[in-house]
């Protein structure tokens, strides 16, 4: 079946993660069900550029938002590239589909004031202080890595004689992280009052586990910074996410260079990394108001009397 072979190329040749894998996945089997409601036709192959059209309009119209109708719109541009490189079509559909029109959206990130909060309170909480909290906000904002790769560290992966760690990103890409005191610190604590690991994980043993020494879960995470971030923040995006963009920012704000900060995400391309300057840019467009002569919004000196 076409769609599996496709499946295939992304798997063992794109090396796309299994959650690329399994978003494809959903966005071409939703695409063939509409086709079998429009035409009883499920074969994605039948499709023709009305046809795409019309299904790109029935998802903004059902409500989805046009991010989401694009990321869509790219698992089908994907598949019909790889069709007719295998010779399964002779056109693409998707050609001369514009893609909906997205606002932009800046990168949120948390005030490094509030982060100092978050820290304090994962010490100093109510309770006893959770080392695998702490060790999960540590690696988010100390490295900016991703969700995936997070629940993806392995114990091999760390060494904290270099203070450095091995982090598997998109597509198999590995890149060496350095890390700071404090995080070797918290990577020093959890181990010694990690839970017994499961057998049979041999070479391959996590690093994070759960509390039965099964492997931490994406939601899990999720659910340990959604709380971690609600105590000091009414800030309604609390994610994984928002970390590794405060991460990223605040390296800029610093003093980093773009294109080292290109290499610790993990990025393909600058232009990715980019997004992350407006923010600098806006906090130094007020310090340039404030303090140049010319700037609008200094401080007048007091005229002299004659």
């Amino acid at each position: 079946m076409l769609t599996e072979r496709f499946l295939d190329h992304l798997a063992y040749e794109k090396r796309c993660s299994p959650h690329t894998q399994a978003a494809y996945r959903r966005d071409l089997a939703q695409f063939g069900a509409y086709l079998d409601e429009l035409r009883g036709d499920p074969a994605l192959t039948s499709a023709d550029p009305r046809s795409v059209r019309g299904w790109v309009m029935s998802l903004l119209d059902g409500g989805i938002s046009a991010r989401s109708v694009n990321r869509k719109l790219s698992a089908l541009r994907a598949f019909y590239k790889f069709a007719r490189t295998v010779g399964s079509v002779s056109e693409d559909p998707t050609d001369l589909i514009d893609p909906p029109k997205t606002p932009a959206r800046l990168p949120e990130f948390i005030p490094e004031r509030e982060v100092e909060d978050v820290f304090a309170s994962a010490k100093e909480g109510p309770g006893k202080p959770d080392p695998l909290e702490r060790l999960v906000l540590e690696l988010f904002y100390g490295t900016g890595i991703r969700l995936a790769e997070l629940v993806g560290l392995e114990l091999n992966a760390v060494d904290l004689h270099r203070r450095t760690i091995r982090v598997l990103g998109k597509r198999n890409k590995e890149r060496i992280i350095p890390i700071g005191e404090g995080l070797s610190d918290a990577i020093g604590f959890y181990l010694s009052v990690r839970p017994a690991p499961m057998p049979a994980f041999g070479q391959n043993e996590p690093l994070l586990l759960g509390s039965t020494g099964k492997p931490l879960a994406r939601r899990t995470v999720q659910r340990l910074v959604a709380r971690a971030l609600g105590r000091v923040t009414t800030r309604t995006k609390r994610s994984p996410h928002v970390l590794r963009h405060t991460f990223a920012t605040h390296m800029l704000e610093h003093g980093a260079d773009l294109n080292a900060v290109k290499e610790l995400l993990g990025h393909a391309g600058l232009a990715a990394t980019q997004v992350y300057t407006h923010n600098t840019v806006e906090k130094l467009r007020k310090v340039h108001a404030q303090a140049h002569p010319r700037g609008g919004g200094h401080l007048q000196e007091p005229q002299k009397t004659p």
